[in-house]
Order: structure tokens, then sequence, then C-alpha cells
């Protein structure tokens, strides 16, 4: 059970950090290789690919896909909760026509058997990760679907009192790490 609470906490987040500290790597070998050598003709573009599709589910798991709450925020609670949720079916329904697409783009670059150009793989293992973004996505989206009807009734902090609350943690840590640091 553990394990599967933190498949479910940090799975993506992992994988976005060994993407960043290898696009970092591959970043820098690529500087040393063209001051030494040439040009490396397979830079980090492929980690910048993955990491974009895995970062899809992330934000959907964390509530930060791009969205403009102000209207939202003027309504009543039951209401924008309701519009969250069809916020998170039209993100699920988005997300399973792209998985399903996905699919057929996989299956299409296998029959051609095109590679890619630099480093020569199969188009069909560059594009897995539509169908894992994608299929994380739809799983990520049912689950914020169920946090949002189990949690219906519960008054949300509008952007407005989201963004003065994590100011004032902020602070609140600051000034921790300053009576820390003073004693």
């Amino acid at each position: 059970m553990k394990v599967i609470k933190w498949l479910d906490e940090h799975f993506e987040e992992t994988f976005l950090v060994i993407f960043l500290v290898l696009i970092s790597c591959i970043t820098m070998l690529q500087i040393i290789a063209r001051t030494f050598f040439a040009a490396l003709s397979w830079p980090e573009e492929y980690c910048w690919i993955w990491s974009v599709f895995i970062s899809l589910p992330y934000t959907m798991r964390k509530g930060n896909m791009l969205r403009v709450n102000v209207l939202v925020d003027l309504l009543p609670t039951k209401v924008r909760n309701a519009i969250n949720i069809v916020i998170d079916l039209i993100n699920t329904v988005v997300m399973a026509l792209f998985f399903t697409g996905s699919i057929t783009v996989i299956q299409n670059a296998l029959n051609s058997g095109r590679t890619s150009p630099a480093m020569e793989l199969p188009m069909a293992a560059v594009y897995i990760c539509l169908l894992i973004g994608f299929g994380l996505g739809v799983l990520r989206g049912i689950q914020q679907i169920v946090l949002h009807v189990m949690h219906f009734n519960k008054k949300e902090l509008t952007t407005l009192e989201q963004a003065m609350a994590d100011a004032a943690e902020e602070a609140a840590a600051a000034k921790g790490d300053l009576e820390g640091g003073a004693n």
C-alpha cells in the first residue's frame, strides 16, 4: 500500500526530476562537445519531449492546469465546485481522445518503420511518451473528478485567498528562518 501511495504522490515528479537532471547533463555535454569537438546531433530534445508529456498529468494532479478563475471565484461555492467538476470532465475526455489518438500515431510509426533522424531510434519509441502522458492524464483526471465530488460541499479558497495564504505561509517561514538564524 505504501508503494501505491508513493506512486500516487511522486510518480510524475520523480520522472520530471530525472529528466531535468538529464537535460542539464546533456546540455553541459553539448557545451563541452561544441568547444572541443563537433556539436552532438541528439541534444536534449528527447528529454524535453518526455518531460512535457509527463508534466501534463502532474499539473492535473496538482490542480495547476492553465485556466482563468477570476469569474469562477465570484460564484458561490457549490457552483464553483460544479464548474471544477465540469472542467475536470472536459480535461479527462480530451486526454482520453488524445490517448486513443496516440495509439494510432504509434501504430502508424511502427508500420512505417520510420526512425528518428538524430538517434535513429524507432519513432514509436519517441511517440510512446504520448501514450504514457495522456494515459496518466486520464487517470489523474478521473482522480480529480472523484476528489471534487467527494469534497463537493467543502469551500475551496478563491485564487486571491490562496495567494494570500501562500504569501502568509512564506512570510511565516521566512520569519522563522530569521529568528532561527539570530539565536
